[in-house]
């Protein structure tokens, strides 16, 4: 009988903090899952470490390596390996409670059906604070769009996808001399399609580490460009309200000004609100170019 549940993990030159996802599987309640690895290029240990882990046959794992691509190229790839019916990304430096599979399995055998896109849960810094909000009691169901705009839930949450969802949309793009496109672009088009089952537990421990993506957005907008003007057309397009969509058009703005895409008000969904986004698009542009630089400097 197959596992219910794929836990994959994307990671580059993580072998140092790795093992904290590791330990946390190893100790699960409920060990039906397979934990995917896809090492996007690593030059470190990460793959000794990860075939010592197969060789213990303690929990199930797959691993592959990749050419390196970028978070959302990991991704790309995951989604295509996973089998089960759940999947769920575990960062390289987060980790899971002990009983976090039991409750995702547990709960989906009670509520889940091909009706909702899956499960969205909380996450929790190392000492168990919540990351953000919590989700109001009242809610069974929701897309994510509505939690953050109609119920005023902030804070990183946790995803856990049906398989046939994810599968179904379309892949992050990858553009050449770029690692980076949000991934919020799939959860956007998963949106469109079907509402999340809400769970107000935690299923994920979370810590910012100063190299992770989260803590290096400003060069993320600076080195990836055209990954970001891709999403703000996404994005704005779907905007929950006049409000969003004027700031993913001042994105947007300043992403095609770092390209130099003269034609970026014919490309956009929403010209009338970019027109309205231009001056605050270009001191973004130049925010973002100037912090760059101060960055390199220090």
């Amino acid at each position: 009988m197959n596992p219910i549940l794929t836990i994959f993990t994307p990671t580059y030159n993580r072998a140092y903090t790795l093992h904290l996802g590791y330990e946390s599987l190893k100790r699960q309640t409920c060990k039906d899952f397979i934990w995917l690895i896809i090492d996007d290029g690593s030059t470190d240990e990460t793959k000794q470490l990860v075939e010592e882990w197969i060789e213990e046959n303690i929990i199930s794992i797959r691993y592959h390596y990749q050419e390196n691509q970028g978070m959302h190229g990991a991704h790309n790839t995951a989604y295509k390996l996973i089998y089960t019916e759940l999947n769920v990304c575990i960062d390289s430096d987060d980790y899971m409670p002990d009983d976090a599979v039991e409750k995702v399995v547990t709960f989906w055998n009670e509520y889940g059906n091909g009706d909702v896109a899956g499960i969205v849960g909380l996450d929790a810094n190392p000492e168990g604070e919540i990351i953000g909000t919590r989700f109001p009691e009242t809610v069974s169901k929701s897309t994510l769009s509505e939690l953050y705009g109609k119920y005023k839930v902030k804070g990183d949450k946790k995803l856990v996808y049906r398989s046939g969802i994810t599968a179904k949309v379309p892949p992050y793009p990858i553009f050449p001399g770029e690692k980076y496109c949000p991934l919020s672009y799939k959860y956007i088009l998963i949106d469109q399609e079907c509402p999340l089952l809400v769970l107000n537990d935690v299923l994920c421990h979370v810590e910012y580490l100063p190299d992770g993506s989260s803590m290096n957005m400003i060069h993320q907008y600076r080195k990836n460009p055209r990954g970001f003007s891709f999403f703000r057309k996404v994005a704005m397009k779907y905007a929950p309200n006049h409000k969003n969509r004027i700031r993913e058009c001042i994105h947007y703005v300043s992403s095609n000004l770092m390209i130099g895409n003269s034609k970026f008000l014919k490309d956009s969904p929403c010209k009338v609100s970019t027109i309205f986004a231009i001056p605050l698009g270009i001191i973004l542009y130049i925010y973002i170019i100037n912090k760059a630089k101060e960055t390199i400097r220090n």
